[in-house]
């Protein structure tokens, strides 16, 4: 199990790094489209996801919630099974409390995989490391991919391809919600891999609307190893309380652009 770690430390870093605000520089490194159909170019997208992300993330003071860890790993040298449910409270504007509330299964799992993830995230939470990780023109070139017309809203598509082979950055997509421009999907991999046994990594988030912010709802990770086996982790967020917050600025405000 010990050839695991990499990737799945990669998966914890990378969700922390989303869910923090972009930088403020954007115009340097998005490639745009022409205006169809009223939708807008991806610059235009970005910058707008950008400026309604800082206005999230300032607003939003306190949290608490609940995660379900899940893992699977089927291969060499045998097949392990874990769970473990955790209490987070957040305090702005980077402090993360996390509390077990059960674990089952795989000792090795839980304390070197499950509680490594979380030890990685309180790391990635400080301002060098959301820098060097961020959702960001720093990081990646942006183009578009699309526009779908989705049952819960319309939805940007932007494709993410990584400036530098780093593990913690990685090329896929994001799909942006049209009305509150902020990301309600994200699927990838790892820029570079992040161990010689691992194979290959896909990974999966969705996120979720709590009142005014977007929050995550669902990650899924699946590592192949060189070896023949399967690393398969999920981590479910439910049972949101936001219990501190401030008014979000009127969405009108950020569309200055758009004319």
């Amino acid at each position: 199990m010990r050839i695991h770690n990499h990737g799945l430390l990669l998966f914890g870093c990378s969700l922390a790094a989303f869910c923090q605000p972009l930088p403020q520089q954007l115009d340097s490194g998005i490639a745009s489209y022409s205006r169809e159909n009223g939708h807008l170019p991806a610059a235009q997208v970005v910058r707008r996801l950008q400026e309604r992300n800082a206005q999230r993330a300032a607003a939003l003071r306190q949290f608490s919630s609940t995660r379900i860890y899940r893992m699977q790993y089927r291969g060499f040298p045998g097949d392990r099974d874990a769970e473990m449910a955790v209490d987070v409270t957040y305090h702005a504007p980077n402090v993360k409390e996390f509390r077990v509330v059960s674990q089952t299964g795989s000792k090795f799992v839980i304390d070197h995989v499950f509680k490594k993830l979380l030890e990685s995230e309180q790391e990635a939470a400080n301002e060098e490391n959301r820098q060097q990780t961020a959702l960001s023109t720093a990081n990646y070139e942006f183009t578009s991919a699309g526009y779908e017309a989705t049952p819960d809203g319309a939805q940007y598509v932007l494709n993410l391809l990584p400036k530098t082979k780093n593990k913690f950055l990685y090329r896929g997509k994001i799909w942006v919600d049209a009305k509150d421009f902020a990301v309600v999907r994200i699927e990838g991999e790892p820029a570079k891999n992040p161990s010689f046994w691992i194979k290959k990594t896909e990974i999966q988030h969705k996120y979720i609307k709590v009142n005014d912010f977007w929050l995550p709802a669902e990650n899924h990770t699946e590592s192949v190893i060189r070896l023949g086996g399967r690393a398969i982790l999920s981590i479910e967020y439910k049972d949101y309380r936001i219990t501190k917050a401030a008014p979000l600025p009127d969405l009108e405000n950020t569309r200055a652009d758009s004319k």
